[in-house]
């Protein structure tokens, strides 16, 4: 069984490299063959020489097209994720602290339809109206009416059986262009487009265990833990904001000029 692991981190997000790939090393579906695929600008980092992991050279590109843009990043290697039986995709400050086993993490295909997802840890008990889909914007393609819906899951763990979530990929990618060509970007970005495309879909779902937020009390017995971003800067800091600033200023002369 080969399993490929998806993980971005270019900028300051490769200070989180080396814990992530030490615990998924230990306690990720162990005896199982892993191989990372790392999208980064780092010229140097743990593990480089180590021959399943496989550095994706990957510019930042300033929030929020670091995740808007993600599964346009993913859908460049689709040719090399067909060789492998699964596909995940985890958030660059995971970490794992407990043993993860095949029998709760993968989908099978047969109760569901080869794709995982994990609830949102802050929204795992809301009810459907406080649930954040994109209900805004009528004409974005993560666009979800107010009578649908159920749950909410968190963009930064998902992935399934390879033909599945390789679909699920080009899938977004369309989806999230469609939407940059009328000039829009979904409320939450990848995350709004995952949860639209899984409203027709019966995919394994995950607890916020492994999505457990550093820090918070939730009812559950984290797994993997999402490590707190302002141990390390900040969200500014690590997404270097002064950046995407530029970014954000040229997607809205972008917007004024096609209305002109």
């Amino acid at each position: 069984m080969k399993i490929a692991i998806l993980y971005i981190a270019t900028g300051k997000y490769i200070v989180f490299w080396k814990d992530f790939f030490t615990s998924c090393e230990k306690y990720f579906l162990a005896g199982y063959r892993k191989e990372y695929f790392v999208f980064t600008d780092a010229t140097e980092f743990e593990q480089s020489t180590n021959q399943r992991v496989h550095r994706i050279s990957h510019k930042q590109s300033g929030w929020p097209y670091d995740t808007l843009m993600r599964f346009h990043v993913f859908s460049g290697i689709k040719e090399k994720l067909q060789a492998f039986d699964y596909i995940f995709f985890f958030n660059a400050n995971m970490l794992f602290v407990q043993t993860v086993n095949p029998e709760e993490f993968l989908p099978d295909g047969k109760k569901d339809d080869g794709l995982m997802v994990t609830l949102h840890p802050g929204y795992f008990n809301q009810p459907r109206s406080n649930l954040p889909y994109e209900q805004e914007q009528a004409a974005s393609k993560a666009y979800i009416t107010r009578a649908e819906g159920k749950y909410y899951f968190m963009g930064g763990l998902n992935g399934g059986k390879s033909e599945a979530y390789i679909k699920l990929i080009e899938s977004l990618k369309i989806n999230t262009q469609v939407d940059l060509n009328h000039n829009i970007i979904a409320k939450w970005h990848d995350e709004s487009h995952l949860n639209k495309y899984m409203l027709d879909k019966n995919p394994k779902v995950l607890s916020p265990a492994y999505g457990y937020p550093e820090g918070r009390k939730l009812p559950f017995e984290p797994k993997i833990i999402i490590r707190d971003k302002n141990k390390y800067g900040g969200h500014s800091f690590l997404r270097n904001e002064k950046r995407s600033l530029l970014y954000k200023m040229k997607f809205f002369l972008k917007k004024v000029k096609r209305r002109l």
